[in-house]
C-alpha cells in the first residue's frame, strides 16, 4: 500500500517485524506502509494474530527482545524514527507518543497509586513539581469523567472497575498532550454498556484536541462508529486500505468482503439468519512467504496468487492487494 506524507503526523513505510523461534523466522508484520493525519482515526482491523498489536508496538519501540524491526521509512513529526537514539526515542514515547494498552489492569502497576502512575512521566517529560503534576492529574480525570477525581489519587489499581482503570489509561496517555495516540483494543475486556462509554469519550477528546490516533480492534462496529480510515490486515499484511465509507460500501478484496459478510446488517439480515463465514485457517508465517496469504481460503483464487500481488486502487484512495482489479459477485 502506498501512502501520502502531506500533512501527516506519523508515516511509516516497509514495517516489518520479524522474530526468530526455533522452526525458522516469524515475519509477524510484513512490509506495512500507512500514515495518519493529525485530528484523524486511523482503524486498523483484522482477526486475532494478524498483527495489529505487534504493529503498535513496533512504532512504539517496546517490542519483545526476540522481535526485530525494520522500515523504509518512518517519520513522525519530522523526526526520522529509524535513525533516533534511545534518549530521543525516550523523549518523544509518553509524551508526543501514547498508547493505551488493552487491558488496563496489567498495564497499571498495583504497587503504586494512580496519583503516581499518573505524575511520574508528566514530571520526567515537562519537569514540573509535584504540585503542578498533580493538579494535571486530576484535570485529566475529570475531563475523563472520573468524579472525586482528587481522591482517585491516591486508590490503587485494584480499588477500581474496569471501566475506570480504562479510563485511568486514557487520562495518563493524554498527560503530556501527545500529539499520536495508539489505542489497541481499549474496550475489549468490559461491558457493552462502558465500552461504548469509552469509546464515545475516545471519539470526544480526539475532536477537541486534534489528536492523531491510531485504533486497533478486530470490531467492525467500532470501526462503523469511530473510524475515518480503514487498514484491514491479514496474516501480517495491509490487504486494503480506504475511507470507512468506501470499505463498508465497495469493499474490494475477498477477505475484506468476507469480514463484511460475518457482521449483521439491519434491514438485510433476517432475525436468526446464518452469516458469513470464512473457511480455512491463517497460514503459518514462519519462513519464506510469497503471494498472497489468504489464496488457500479465498473462493476467487486463481494460479498466479502465487505470485507478486499488484496493488489497485481508485481516484477515492482505496487501494487493494489483489490479482483481481474487480471482482464480478458484489458483496
Amino acid at each position: 500500500m502506498t501512502g501520502n506524507h502531506a500533512d501527516s503526523v506519523l508515516s511509516i513505510e516497509g514495517l516489518k517485524v520479524d522474530i526468530d523461534t526455533p522452526g525458522g523466522v516469524l515475519h509477524a508484520v510484513r512490509d506495512i506502509t500507512f500514515d495518519v493525519r493529525r485530528g484523524e482515526t486511523l482503524c486498523l482491523v483484522g482477526e486475532s494474530g494478524c498483527g495489529k498489536s505487534l504493529t503498535s508496538l513496533a512504532l512504539m519501540g517496546l517490542l519483545p527482545r526476540q522481535a526485530k524491526r525494520s522500515t523504509r521509512r518512518f517519520i513522525f513529526q519530522g523526526i526520522d524514527m529509524s535513525s533516533a537514539g534511545k534518549r530521543q526515542i525516550n523523549t518523544l514515547r509518553g509524551n508526543k507518543m501514547a498508547m493505551i494498552f488493552q487491558e488496563p489492569m496489567t498495564a497499571l502497576n498495583p504497587a503504586y497509586t494512580i496519583g503516581d502512575q499518573l505524575m511520574e512521566h508528566y514530571i520526567f517529560h515537562r519537569q514540573t513539581t509535584q504540585e503542578q503534576a498533580r493538579a494535571r492529574a486530576v484535570e485529566l480525570l475529570e475531563k475523563v469523567g472520573i468524579a472525586s477525581a482528587a481522591r482517585r489519587l491516591g486508590q490503587y489499581p485494584h480499588q477500581l472497575s474496569g471501566g475506570l482503570r480504562q479510563r485511568v489509561m486514557i487520562a495518563m496517555a493524554l498527560m503530556c498532550g501527545p500529539e499520536l495516540l495508539i489505542a489497541d483494543e481499549p474496550s475489549t475486556a468490559l461491558d457493552v454498556t462502558i465500552q461504548a462509554q469509552i469509546l464515545r469519550l475516545l471519539a470526544d477528546l480526539q475532536a477537541e484536541l486534534g489528536i492523531a490516533m491510531i485504533l486497533i480492534t478486530h470490531d467492525l462496529g467500532i470501526v462503523a462508529r469511530i473510524a475515518d480510515r480503514v487498514a484491514i490486515m491479514y496474516a501480517g499484511e495491509i490487504v486494503e486500505e480506504g475511507d470507512v465509507a468506501d470499505i463498508f460500501d465497495h469493499p474490494h478484496h475477498p477477505y475484506t468482503r468476507g469480514l463484511m459478510s460475518c457482521i449483521p446488517v439491519p434491514g438485510k439480515t433476517a432475525p436468526g439468519g446464518k452469516l458469513g463465514t470464512i473457511p480455512g485457517v491463517v497460514p503459518s508465517l514462519v519462513g519464506p512467504q510469497h503471494g498472497c496469504a489468504f489464496r488457500d481460503r479465498c473462493s476467487y483464487a486463481q494460479a498466479e496468487c502465487a505470485d507478486t500481488i499488484p496493488v489497485h486502487g481508485n481516484a477515492s484512495g482505496q487501494r487493494w492487494q489483489c490479482i483481481h482489479e474487480q471482482l464480478e459477485v458484489p458483496a
